[in-house]
């Protein structure tokens, strides 16, 4: 299997759960576009590599075994300080709708094993993300 970079990595997690419920929404690809720009973990990136990024995890979701194929890149690609970084943005896109669906949140247990994510880790990221998109 070919390596990633971490920052690719963190683009393929934001782009799967943004395809998982098959609409890639506005808000969810503003999102994605706002993450790369101001995260720390993008600091030195190339917002140019973006799109292709995006295209490159979207061609592997198309495989077969495409989802087990992009875990299984990110899985390698993040160091371990940096998987709780790849949880609290795939809640982030999956946020951006300002409503979670069956499929994002069957993307987020799937990811959260994959990544070996604690489970009150896991819910003080979806806590503060919730507390974030609260509207009035």
């Amino acid at each position: 299997m070919s390596t990633i970079a971490p920052e690719t990595a963190l683009i393929y997690i934001m782009v799967t759960m943004s395809a998982v419920d098959s609409a890639m929404s506005d808000n969810e690809l503003r999102t994605i576009g706002d993450v790369v720009q101001h995260l720390p973990a993008f600091r030195g990136f190339d917002v140019q590599r973006l799109i292709p990024a995006a295209k490159e995890c979207a061609a592997i979701l198309q495989e077969d075994g495409g989802l087990d194929a992009v875990f299984g890149l990110v899985k390698d690609a993040l160091p371990v300080h940096m998987r709780e970084t790849g949880y609290a943005v795939a809640v982030e896109v999956a946020a951006a709708d300002l409503a979670v669906g069956q499929e994002e949140l069957r993307l987020l247990q799937l990811l959260r094993d994959a990544l070996g994510i604690d489970k009150l880790v896991a819910a003080a990221i979806e806590r503060g993300a919730r507390a974030r998109y609260m509207t009035v």
